[in-house]
C-alpha cells in the first residue's frame, strides 16, 4: 500500500510542479530537469509516471480542460433562459480564470495536444462530449428563435473570444477587469449570439 501511495504522490507532485513551470515559463522553455527539480522527484520516479515533458503536458492539459468544461456545462444547464445562460457563462469564464490563473493561462496560451500527441485523444473526446452538451442546451433556444444557428467554432469566438482577450490582458498585468466590464462582456456576447429579429 505504501508504494502505491508514494506512486500517486509522485505523479501528483509532477503534475503540480509542471503546472507551475508551464504557467510561468511556457511549455517550450520548460526543461525535463526543471520539471524534476520543481516536483522533487527522482529521474526514475519521473519516468515511472511519464515518458516525456510532452506526456506531462498532454495529461495536464486534458485534466484541466475536462475540469473547466464540466464546470462550464454545470453553469450553463443551470439556466433555462437563453440570455441568462449566455451571460452567466461569460461571468463563469472570468471567475474561473481568476480562481485558477495557472490553469487558465495554460488553456489560453498553449496549443492543445494534437490527436497523435500525448493527451490528444482525450482532449478530442472531451471536446466532442462538451460540444454535444452545449448543443443540447443551445438547440431548443435556436428553434425558438432566440439564438443563432452558428457553427461551434464561430459560437465559441463570439461567445468567449472577447473574454479570452480580456484574460490575456489580465494575466499580462496590463488590466484588471472590473465587475462592470465583465457584465459588459456578457451583454456583448448575448448581442452577438441572439437572433437579431428578436427584441430582447
Amino acid at each position: 500500500m505504501k508504494s502505491v501511495k508514494n506512486g500517486r504522490d509522485g505523479r501528483t507532485r509532477i503534475i503540480e510542479g509542471a503546472l507551475r513551470r508551464f504557467s510561468q515559463d511556457g511549455v517550450s522553455a520548460t526543461t525535463l530537469a526543471s520539471l524534476r527539480e520543481e516536483s522533487g522527484v527522482s529521474v526514475g520516479s519521473f519516468y515511472h509516471h511519464f515518458a516525456s515533458k510532452e506526456h506531462v503536458f498532454g495529461v495536464l492539459y486534458a485534466e484541466i480542460l475536462a475540469a473547466y468544461q464540466a464546470a462550464f456545462v454545470a453553469e450553463l444547464v443551470s439556466h433555462d433562459d437563453a440570455r441568462a445562460g449566455i451571460e452567466a457563462v461569460v461571468a463563469f469564464h472570468m471567475r474561473w480564470a481568476g480562481e485558477h490563473p495557472e490553469r487558465a493561462r495554460l488553456l489560453i496560451s498553449e496549443r492543445p495536444p494534437r490527436k497523435t500527441e500525448p493527451g490528444g485523444s482525450e482532449v478530442a473526446e472531451a471536446r466532442r462530449s462538451f460540444f454535444r452538451q452545449v448543443a443540447d442546451w443551445w438547440k431548443p433556444h435556436m428553434k425558438n428563435g432566440l439564438l443563432q444557428p452558428v457553427h461551434a467554432t464561430m459560437c465559441y469566438v463570439l461567445w468567449l473570444g472577447p473574454a479570452q482577450e480580456m484574460c490575456r490582458l489580465w494575466f499580462a498585468g496590463a488590466h484588471q477587469p472590473t465587475e462592470e466590464e465583465i457584465k459588459g462582456l456578457g451583454e456583448a456576447a448575448w448581442q452577438s449570439l441572439r437572433q437579431q429579429n428578436r427584441e430582447q
